[in-house]
């Protein structure tokens, strides 16, 4: 399995991105794909996930209603657009294949999101 996190950038608040993760490499055609954030000096997070099964997706609390997470299928991609980026956003995201961090066997490699003025 091979996931590639691309998309994070330098962000004014209140400002938006898009990250894009690419997968393959999964024994399956169903799978889950997690976004996590790991921000300067504290413990990685679950952002959002979806499952590619039935279209299901999960947020936490601290970016449900700004977040949305999305598949494209045909391009085995997963995408996380995130809106209304306060600083309190930025972090190192990565993608992988689980919603729950006990959960992920493969891990993409992160992409940074600043949000700052």
């Amino acid at each position: 399995v091979q996931l590639q996190a691309s998309g994070g950038g330098l962000v004014q608040p209140g400002g938006s991105l898009r990250l894009s993760c690419a997968a393959s490499g999964f024994p399956r055609a169903e799978y889950t794909i997690g976004w996590f954030r790991q921000a300067p000096g504290k413990e990685r997070e679950g952002v959002s996930c979806i499952s590619t099964r039935d279209g299901n997706t999960r947020y936490s609390e601290s970016v449900k209603g700004r977040f949305t997470i999305s598949r494209d299928d045909s391009k085995s991609t997963v995408y996380l657009q995130m809106n209304n980026l306060n600083p309190g956003d930025t972090a190192v995201y990565y993608c992988a294949d689980g919603c729950m961090y006990s959960m992920v066997r493969n891990w993409g490699k992160g992409t940074l999101v600043t949000v700052s003025s």
